[in-house]
């Protein structure tokens, strides 16, 4: 079993990307001063992930409205993710960077590589502006995510960071009511 992630810091790292028609470099310092999602999927040309990747750039407006970027990242080259945006109109309207793992460096630190396939698991990550984790998934590489629900936990994750006495139950979305915890409400809720 892996050791809990929640509150560590993400490793020092510098990898290609492909981004906006351009091949760069992210490293740990990109990702400090805002919120940041690592979204890992398993690989480029292949089945759920282009729909994955579709619905994020589908919300991306929303993730940056709220001072987040999207790093996706996969096992293939910068290359394999220019040639995916070309031919495939899904991935054409992707804006946020595609970072290139392929030697599984990145998917390894953050312990969702399946060193059998030599792919990423599909594994979705919080990090805050500190550059440390505070929410994370994990799924298997035929179940799908929804980028409703990271936009959603993004919320909450910002809101807990804001208003350290107050946290966000169940199906918690902006503007609802959140809990104060105290001793008068255990057993009451």
């Amino acid at each position: 079993m892996t050791s809990n992630l929640i509150n560590q810091p993400v490793t020092d790292f510098s990898v290609n990307a492909y981004h906006q028609g351009e091949f760069t470099q992210v490293t740990q310092q990109d990702v400090k001063d805002h919120w940041s999602i690592f979204f890992f999927y398993p690989a480029d040309f292949s089945f759920v992930c282009p729909t994955e990747l579709g619905d994020l750039a589908d919300h991306y407006a929303e993730f940056q409205a709220l001072s987040a970027e999207i790093y996706a990242v996969s096992e293939d080259s910068e290359f394999v993710h220019k040639a995916w945006a070309e031919a495939t109109d899904t991935i054409a309207k992707v804006q946020y960077p595609m970072l290139a793992d392929p030697a599984g460096h990145l998917a390894r630190a953050f312990g969702v590589l399946d060193e059998t396939s030599g792919w990423a698991y599909r594994a979705t990550f919080i990090i805050d502006p500190d550059g440390n984790i505070q929410s994370y998934t994990i799924n298997n590489t035929g179940i799908g995510r929804n980028a409703e629900e990271i936009l959603r936990t993004l919320s909450a994750a910002q809101f807990v960071a804001e208003n350290g006495d107050q946290v966000c139950p169940a199906n918690w979305h902006p503007g609802q009511a959140t809990i104060t915890p105290s001793a008068e409400l255990v057993g009451k809720i």
